[in-house]
C-alpha cells in the first residue's frame, strides 16, 4: 500500500469512527462496500465530505463515475491523484 493508499484508509477509519479496524486491515483493493468492509450511502457521503476537506478536491454528486472512484482504497487513491495533478496543471 502507497503513502496516499494508507492516509485514505486512515482517514475511512477515522471519518466513519470504525473501532476494531486499523490501516493493516483495509488492503488496497478491499471493496469499501457490500461485502467488503460494509459501507453504506451515508458511509459515502461522509467520507466524500472527508476527501474533500483533506485533499481540497471537488466529487460532483451527481457524477456516474462517482461510484466507482469509491470502490476500493486504490480508485479512491488514483481518483484523489488525478485531481491533485489535474489541479497543479
Amino acid at each position: 500500500m502507497n503513502a496516499l493508499q494508507q492516509e485514505i484508509a486512515q482517514l475511512i477509519i477515522d471519518t466513519l469512527n470504525l473501532e476494531d479496524v486499523t490501516v493493516a486491515d483495509i488492503s488496497p483493493d478491499l471493496p469499501l462496500f457490500g461485502e467488503g468492509l460494509g459501507l453504506d450511502s451515508v458511509d459515502a457521503l461522509e467520507l466524500a465530505l472527508a476527501l474533500q476537506k483533506r485533499y481540497d478536491i471537488r466529487i460532483a454528486s451527481d457524477s456516474k463515475d462517482a461510484r466507482q472512484h469509491f470502490t476500493t482504497v486504490a480508485s479512491l487513491a488514483s481518483f484523489v491523484q488525478a485531481q491533485r495533478d489535474a489541479c497543479a496543471n
